[in-house]
């Protein structure tokens, strides 16, 4: 069964513009110039139940858009949206009991009151059993640590405690579906670390299906399979992180720090016949061939170098995801489609 299912997708804005001058600003009270923006072009996908899939883009290219309508807060231009088997918009009471939300810079819980009493509101929102609450929310407590955070006001919390409640305030209904819109922004190492195995411990336990947006793509490689690349509203690439490190990673890196002097012309010469280029950092002394994704090439480098000098370091280095999903931004190495 699918958690998500998208067709046609489509959402569209007015932009109005105010004209120049007093004449301009008096005509601006009758007449207002606007144009069409579209802010999501037709998009189409589906994401099955259990999935964790990333959604990506770079800012203002509809990701938001996208999450709002899937949760029912916008309306759709045109196309359609199924989730949980439900209409978003149209469905809104029975839907919003079957999903959880986090915005990253939006809170849900009350400012004044201590977090505790937070849970206890929401716990009657969704009409959850105490049985239920209390077999689920100590697990969802202990795990995220929140027992010194339970008696304090969330005006109190830093960003990082804040954020690791309102994970925690999302889930006080065990939702099938987990919507995380920028959830681990600004936060320390050591928080996300520990808010990315809660979510995989709880897709693991509960099979809970989680779309995540992020601009933080160590999020995305730790625990998505699966990515959704957004550009100018239309989807440029859906497919797994794997096939588009792969697809569009620009080779791989080996450097050698050797315990003997060595000579860039006699590397050259040792791999001439393979497709490789030796690059040296002189003042490091740290030797380098780049080439492509052929591991025999990779091997047989490695091989012909250890054979002919002492090696003291030798690393592989491969392009990070940030670094190939922001080449292929720059270069639009991907069309719209």
């Amino acid at each position: 069964m699918n958690a998500i299912e998208v067709n046609g997708l489509r959402k569209e804005f007015k932009a109005y513009s105010s004209r120049s001058g007093l004449s301009g600003a008096f005509r601006d009270l009758f007449t207002r110039n606007y144009k069409i923006v579209p802010a999501v072009n037709d998009i189409n996908f589906t994401v099955k139940q259990g999935e964790m899939v990333g959604y990506i883009g770079e800012n203002g290219a509809g990701k938001s858009t996208t999450i709002k309508m899937l949760t029912g807060i916008l309306t759709p231009t045109s196309g359609s949206v199924i989730v949980n088997g439900m209409n978003p918009h149209r469905e809104r009471e029975r839907f919003v009991q079957t999903i959880g939300v986090v915005f990253g810079q939006r809170s849900q819980l009350w400012w004044d009151i201590a977090v505790q009493e937070s849970f206890r509101l929401l716990k009657k929102v969704y009409k959850v059993s105490d049985a239920d609450y209390n077999e689920h929310m100590d697990h969802v407590i202990k795990t995220l640590d929140l027992e010194p955070l339970l008696d304090k006001p969330v005006r109190k919390l830093s960003l990082g405690q804040r954020m690791r409640c309102e994970l925690a305030a999302a889930l006080i209904h065990n939702p099938p579906l987990l919507f995380l819109d920028e959830p681990t922004i600004g936060l320390d190492v050591l928080v996300k670390l520990k808010i990315r195995e809660f979510l995989k411990e709880i897709n693991e336990k509960y099979n809970t299906t989680i779309l995540l947006t992020t601009h933080d793509l160590t999020d995305i490689e730790a625990l998505c399979e699966r990515v959704v690349m957004l550009d100018e509203g239309n989807i440029i690439y859906d497919g797994a992180l794997k096939s588009l490190k792969e697809r569009w990673g620009e080779g791989k890196e080996i450097s050698f720090e050797f315990l003997e002097k060595a000579e860039l012309n006699h590397l050259e010469t040792l791999t001439g016949d393979l497709d490789i280029k030796w690059e040296l950092d002189e003042r490091k002394q740290i030797f380098t061939a780049v080439t492509g994704d052929d591991e025999e090439i990779v091997s047989q480098v490695i091989a012909r170098t250890v054979a002919a000098y002492k090696v003291r370091d030798v690393k592989i280095n491969e392009p990070s995801t940030e670094e190939i999903i922001r080449n292929i931004y720059d270069k639009g190495m991907l069309q719209h489609g």
